[in-house]
């Protein structure tokens, strides 16, 4: 467990943060050290949905879903989402528990689009019930042949007299199987390319929506392949202007972008924490593996490349919320964080030993929950584009 429980971690005192950031964190490594086990969990398909809905109405029971919505008309903490206290949640859930992290952020991305652009009737329908457990969300952008290419969608919505009609795929949709709705992006044709894609918010009961594909992956989450066959939508389920949909997600995605970032700070710092009590009490050759200088090294490596990935990260979520664009930053604190993470759990097992590979031990978990980050929400070579772009525009 964290050591933090009556002071801010040292970080905190950076510049980036003020005084309601030091008692937010405090008070949530409370929260977390009371409600979230480390036990190792279940991992058959039915135990982590029932868990992740029950992490989602604690979550939501415990108030910290209000800070993944915004609007405090609809039960958000605020009318503008607070970056840095969504990178505070996710960094600590995640050092915590990785599906506790998992639940909290998609309740924010699954309804960011409605968040940031939905209309007043929208808001009131789910952001309430999203900021309170009561419903779970979830965000269908990606297909079987548009993943990182938005452009390429293939999923269609055709205009009708009273709304629109699905028709398609969407894949590796994240509370697939157990949302109670589905933000969806589908071409409706206004122009060719990214130009010509909507938003809808699409109820799981809506006839037509099936869950074609159950997906199970390295680190278990819901997952699954959703299928739209002749599924209609009403008009007012829109979000935003028609061939819009494309900028909505980009702008959903801006927002939670450099969370995952934060929620790799957290697996990182989670290794780092294991590695320092391992090296202080395995016993080797008479003194402690601490007592070793490679020991040391790689502790001083894994420190360093922890600290330098908290700096970016929270830099790009202190500069959005003074307003400032942050594609870049996004990209740098996204693409370090994940990257720096996953060679410090890498560390962390190997200097576990034949432990770091035993099935429900800390290090196993956060090897197989980190390596998803380096890919959704952008991998690590589409940031490197996102970045480089940026850099020679000047």
């Amino acid at each position: 467990m964290s050591n933090h429980t009556a002071t801010h971690p040292p970080e905190l005192d950076w510049p980036f943060f003020d005084d309601s950031h030091r008692d937010f964190k405090v008070r949530l490594d409370t929260w977390c050290q009371e409600h979230l086990a480390h036990a190792h969990h279940d991992e058959s398909r039915d135990a982590v949905d029932a868990e992740c809905i029950r992490l989602v109405r604690l979550l939501g029971s415990g108030g910290w879903l209000k800070h993944a919505v915004s609007g405090t008309a609809y039960g958000a903490a605020s009318d503008v989402i607070d970056t840095r206290q969504l990178c505070l949640l996710r960094e600590t859930l995640a050092f915590h528990n990785g599906l506790s992290d998992f639940a909290f952020a998609m309740q924010g991305l699954g309804t960011g689009a409605i968040s940031l652009m939905g209309t007043a009737d929208q808001k009131q329908r789910y952001l309430a019930r999203v900021a309170s457990g009561q419903a779970l969300s979830a965000f269908a952008l990606s297909e079987p042949d548009a993943g990182s290419d938005v452009a390429a969608m293939q999923c269609s919505a055709t205009a009708t007299a009273d709304g629109y009609v699905l028709n398609g795929r969407k894949t590796w949709i994240s509370n697939g199987g157990i949302a109670d709705f589905y933000v969806v992006f589908a071409r409706t044709g206004e122009a060719p390319g990214a130009r010509g894609i909507t938003a809808f918010i699409v109820d799981a009961d809506t006839p037509g929506l099936s869950i074609e594909e159950r997906i199970d992956v390295v680190a278990p989450h819901p997952l699954a392949t959703l299928k739209f066959d002749n599924c209609k939508v009403a008009a007012n389920q829109r979000i935003g202007e028609a061939g819009q949909g494309f900028k909505v997600a980009m702008a959903t995605l801006d927002v939670f972008r450099t969370s995952v970032a934060a929620a790799a700070l957290g697996f990182g710092r989670r290794a780092l924490h294991e590695s320092i009590s391992w090296a202080r009490s395995r016993k080797m050759f008479g003194q402690t593996l601490g007592d070793f200088q490679i020991t040391q090294t790689k502790i001083a490596q894994m420190a360093t490349m922890l600290d330098a990935a908290t700096l970016l990260t929270y830099r790009a979520a202190w500069l959005r919320d003074q307003g400032g664009r942050i594609t870049r930053e996004a990209a740098m604190a996204k693409m370090t964080a994940t990257e720096n993470a996953q060679q410090i759990i890498d560390m962390a097992v190997q200097m576990h030993g034949g432990m770091g590979v035993k099935k429900g031990v800390m290090v196993e978990s956060l090897y197989r929950e980190i390596r998803a980050l380096r890919i959704y929400e952008g991998a690590t070579e589409v940031q490197q584009l996102i970045i480089g772009k940026d850099v020679l525009k000047g």
